[in-house]
Parts: structure tokens; sequence; C-alpha cells
């Protein structure tokens, strides 16, 4: 690690501190050009920014992606030109003109941060309390590398800065709790605590301890009180707290919002309300030039640069004990490509013709045969992971006492989960999967919108995947599910037909780009004949049986009820119709497909039934009738539940024959 002081920092302050003030200027200026932002928080935090880049963050400006870098979190994104900022003088790229144009069409300085949109920005905040549970995902990664890899290849720290409402939201309390039962020594949190919220002070709808309540999580916590303003005491808090190997640490800072602004500690300084005049005083009283916008003196940028430039020798050693590196040198390249070694598609399984397996076992067979050729596989479920295929043998559980494990217990934690994973992808080396019951889904559904935002390259399993759960009833039964998750821009929704289709799902998976959503039967499905073509699964429909002679009518089936389709392909041919059936795991990636493709599929001018358990919603696209259910369940056995709500092979054919005797 690096020395905490820079080289040539004056001796007493002088500099630093009108480092700082120049932080607070950008925080001010930036808003005030976009006419929108949020300026106080950035101002008060000016000075933990400061000892944080140039005191304690191990990283190279010139190598944002370097892999033993510290990752940084901005949990409060709405403080997101602070990041800016501070990206901007260590010498990220970021230039005063990107500033300039913060929050405006196509910049690099949206009004949230956003990875891959500007370098140094680790995950995609906004949302609040996204941010912390997205750390800790950072520092189980972190953790797990380091176990199986050695520190010579990973060995950092994963910082976050959160403020009352990320605390507020239900997603801190599961994060913070798995942290604390996790021990996760390496992750250092930062509480903003000033007081001060949109509607007003914290106290009209807050009065939590902050401080007992992560104690009570197992953190250790350092409440500094009114020290915003005190370098030392802030850059030795980070001190204690990085010596701390067993616990992950909680900073608590009471800041002013808005300092030194004449609207300090009030709630409208939480957004923008800073203009010209209230920036003119402002500036006056840090001795800054008035009149001059977006403001950095030579010095300034000097003394960050220089800061910027603090890992460039940490990171050289590290890229030469890469190249020394005795251990298994493929499975590290591997895992940090999210991919498989040499041969991986090998391992995955296969299913005969006429077997009966539920695709949630077949998913956990993939899963199994993974393990071995693709190294960053890592995951598990919320309290059902059995449940839903995302159990782990033989790989550790993963824990204080055997970091190196794979297997993850999230607990009855959905939304946390979710987001952990998120961080565990992001972080690098780490492919996570997580299970839970897709009616659930709901409870992790800011998680999954952020992972696809991201290109988080997230695994999302949700079992259960119908009506066809039974006698729980529509509580536990999915109706809607699979179409609100088709609605997201950027994550593809596989209902696989069967045991073959589930492993093509995951040969897309390991060489995807980003988040995938896979939604598995509860019950037993037969495994199909022809479903084991996993170029053809992971093109989202292709033609499975085809007539003799051109068709009649189209029948498109997804998941379980591609055998409906069958089945009533079967009558219908039986009573002369020329029929095609069409499974259809994934309508996103089909709609991704050339024109030429899809016509050769889904013929124009042929009469086209989709029948699929759940809403018919977003059908219309694909056929001119739907069968499925738009109600919810019932308490009954599966099979009794399907028929009663018309997933049968006769409610095919009858619509079909409907479409072709109209």
């Amino acid at each position: 690690m690096t020395d905490a002081r820079l080289a040539g920092t004056d001796a007493d302050g002088t500099l630093e501190s009108l480092a700082i003030d120049v932080i607070r200027g950008l925080a001010m200026d930036a808003p005030h050009a976009a006419r929108s932002g949020h300026q106080g928080t950035a101002m008060a935090l000016a000075p933990l920014a400061h000892v944080l880049w140039t005191r304690v963050l191990t990283y190279d400006a010139q190598d944002p992606a370097w892999p033993d870098r510290d990752r940084f979190i901005l949990s409060a994104g709405h403080a997101s030109i602070l990041l800016y900022s501070m990206l901007h003088l260590t010498g990220h790229g970021l230039s005063l003109d990107d500033l300039r144009d913060f929050r405006q069409w196509g910049s690099a300085t949206p009004g949230h941060p956003e990875v891959g949109c500007t370098a140094g920005v680790e995950v995609t905040t906004g949302p609040l309390g996204q941010g912390l549970a997205n750390a800790v995902g950072m520092a189980i990664a972190e953790r797990n590398l380091r176990a199986r890899f050695g520190a010579d290849l990973c060995d950092h720290h994963t910082f976050v800065v959160c403020g009352d409402g990320d605390l507020a939201e239900g997603i801190s309390h599961e994060a913070s709790s798995l942290a604390g039962h996790q021990g996760l020594g390496r992750l250092v949190a930062v509480y903003d605590d000033n007081h001060v919220t949109i509607d007003g002070p914290t106290e009209l709808a807050l009065s939590d301890d902050a401080a007992a309540r992560f104690r009570a999580y197992g953190w250790h916590v350092l409440d500094l009180g009114e020290a915003a303003e005190d370098l030392d005491a802030i850059e030795d808090a980070f001190r204690e707290a990085m010596a701390v190997k067993e616990q992950p640490s909680l900073v608590v800072i009471r800041s002013h919002i808005g300092h030194p602004s004449p609207d300090v500690d009030s709630s409208a300084i939480h957004g923008y309300s800073l203009t010209d005049d209230g920036i003119t005083e402002t500036k006056a009283r840090m001795g800054l030039p008035e009149a001059e916008a977006f403001w950095v003196p030579d010095d300034v940028l000097a003394l960050y640069r220089q800061a910027g430039r603090r890992g460039a020798d940490a990171r050289t050693d590290w890229e030469q004990r890469l190249e020394q590196f005795t251990g298994d040198r493929a499975a590290w390249d591997a895992a940090q490509g999210g991919r498989g070694v040499a041969g991986w598609a090998d391992a995955l399984p296969s299913w005969e013709a006429g077997a009966v397996v539920a695709t949630r076992k077949a998913g956990n067979a993939c899963i199994q045969a993974l393990l071995d050729v693709v190294p960053g596989l890592l995951g598990g479920g919320a309290d059902l992971t059995g449940n839903t295929g995302t159990t782990i043998l033989g790989h550790g559980v993963q824990g204080p006492d055997c970091p190196e494990g794979r297997q993850l217990f999230f607990g009855v934690r959905e939304h946390a989960m979710g987001a952990i994973c998120n961080g565990l992808a992001l972080h690098g080396g780490i492919l996570p999967v997580n299970g839970t019951f897709l009616v659930f889904s709901d409870y992790m559904r800011g998680a999954v919108r952020l992972a696809a935002l991201s290109g988080a390259r997230t695994v999302f399993v949700w079992s259960h995947d119908s009506v066809g759960v039974g006698e729980d009833g529509p509580t536990h039964q999915p109706v809607e599910h699979a179409a609100a998750l088709r609605a997201i821009p950027g994550l593809p929704v596989f209902r696989p037909a069967d045991a073959n289709e589930t492993a093509g799902v995951w040969r897309h998976i390991v060489e995807a780009d980003g988040p995938t959503a896979l939604l598995l039967t509860r019950q037993d499905v037969p495994v199909l004949s022809g479903t084991d073509d996993h170029r053809a699964v992971a093109r989202g429909g292709y033609v499975l049986a085809e007539p003799d002679s051109g068709p009649d009518v189209v029948l498109i089936g997804t998941g379980s009820e591609v055998a409906v389709a069958l089945d009533a392909a079967a009558t219908l041919t039986a009573a002369g119709r020329s029929v095609r059936v069409v499974s259809m795991p994934c309508t996103e990636l089909f709609a991704t497909q050339d024109d030429a493709y899809r016509t050769a599929v889904l013929p124009p001018g042929v009469p086209t039934v989709s029948v699929e358990a759940g809403v018919t919603f977003g059908w219309e696209r694909w056929a001119d009738r739907s069968v499925g259910i738009d109600r919810f369940g019932a308490s009954a056995p599966g099979e009794r539940v399907m028929a009663e709500l018309g997933i049968t092979a006769t409610a095919v054919v009858d619509a079909a024959e409907s479409l072709l005797t109209a």
C-alpha cells in the first residue's frame, strides 16, 4: 500500500484547505450550470472526499479498472458531483467541460453515477440503499478471491458513503445484517449523519440510533461526532476501520449540509438552492474568486493529480506479481472475465428425451457441472436454496471460517440478495447466481432493474414459475411476474421448456454480457425431442416441431406449456390440421433476431396461438390469440389449478380451431 501522505503537501494545511474549498466550488457550480442537482451533501463531504482520495484509497487514475484497486461507492448517489469532481481532479479522464455538462444529454456526468458511463464509477447508484448492498457484495468478492487466489493478486478494501436515506430504506437492514454476520473486515461504510431530508429534519420520520443498530449487527462502529472538517480525525478513523479484520466498520460523522453556505443545515440545500447570490456569498466566505465558475488553480490540480498517481507503484508491483503467479492462471483469467476455462461448455449435462425432470433440478445440475470449469461461479438462495436449485455442493459455505466457499446463504433477504449479487458481479472475478420463488421477484425488482441498467452479469434464478406451484395458493402463484420482468430493458427472461433448454440457457449465461433471468418449474416436466440445440435456445425462439407440409397454424409455448402445445398439436394433426410448434424460451432475444429469422419461425399470415401459464399481456406482439391466465390463482394441487384456469391442450386446440374457422 502507498504512503498516506502526499509528498510536498504544505505543512500548515493551507493548500489542503484551499483544495477542499475548490471541491465545494465545483459542487455549487455544476448544479447551477445544469439548473438541477444536489449541492449540499457534496459541499459537506468535501473534506471526507479529500481525505479518501489523497490519503486513504489505493488506486491509479491511469488505470481505473486495475483489479486490485480499492473500491469506492457513493451510495448517496444524488451527491454525484462530489464523485465527478474527485474524478476530474485526480485525473481519471473527466475534464472541466464534462463538469460543465453535468446532467446534460450524452455527458459523462449524469445526475447519478452510472457504471460504464464514467471511468472511476464502480456501480450505478441513485435508488437509496442499493450502493450499500453493492458494497457488501464487493467485500464478499474481495475476500473470496483473496482466499482462493492469494493476497498477491487480491488485497484491497471497499469503501461506501451513505446517508440517512440509505439507512432508512429496508434494503440497508438486510444487507448490513448479512455483512455483520459474514464478518466482512475489509468493508468500511461512512454514515453522513447530517440530520436533513428533502421533507425537512430527519426527526420528522426517523429516531433510530444508527450506531447502536450497526453494533447489534456485529459491526465495528466509530462515532466521530462533529469531525466533518477534521482531516486527521477522519483519516485516523479510516485507518482504525481498515485495521479491523473480522468486522465491517461504520464511521459515523455529523456533517452540516451545505457548509459554509448561508443555506447550511436547510432542507433546501439538499437539492439545488444556491444560485447566483448564494454562490457568490459562499465563495466570498471561502476566499474563492466570486465571479469565476469551475475555478481550479494549478497548485490544487497538481496536488490532486499527484494523488491520482499514488497507486501507480502498487499497480506496477501487482502486475509483476500477476506475471510471476504460480497458481492456476487460467482459472484467474476466466474468473476475471466471468467466463469458463477452455472447453467449459462440454461440462454441461444433457438428458434423454422422455425423461421427466423439474427445470429447477436441471438448473442445479448445470450449476454443479459448471463449478469446476467456470471459476467465478458463486451464489445461493434467499432461504430457498434447495427449493430453487441454487445449492452448491463440495465447494464450501462462504463465511469467515471458509472465505473460499462458493455457497452463499443469503437468508430471507431477497432485495439485498439481488443488490449484493450486483456488487459481486461488478467487482469482477465473480459470476453470481441467486435464487428465490418467482413470486418474490417483486421484493427484489429495484436491484433487478439496476442489474439491467448496469449490465451487471447477475444470474437471477426464479423457480416455482407458475400456478403449477399448487397448494400454497395465489400468494405464491405468479401470474403477472414474467410479463413484468420482460418489461425491463436489457434483461433477457428465459422460461425453458425442459432440462435440455435449461442447459442451453446456462450456456447463454456464461457467454452473455449482462444479467439473465431464469424462470424454472417446481413440478416435473418431460424432456422433449429437439430441445438440445443450445444455439437455437440462445436465439430466443425456434421451430421445435414441423409438419410435413406448410403449417396451417403455429402454436407457441414457453416453459412447461411447450409440452401442452405439443399435445395440442397432436390433436390438431389427427383432425387434419398442419401444425408447427415453436418453443420461445426468451421473447426478448427472439425480438433481436433479424426479420428473416423471425418470419421463418413465425410466417406472416399464418394464424398463431400462444400458451403460457401467466397473463396474456405482451403476447399480442407474437400471437393472434393467447391462452393464459388473466386472474390470480387458487389453492389446490398444481395440476388441478392448471386445468381449472384453462392451461390445457384442449384450450389450445379450441383457440387454434377458432382462428382457423374465423
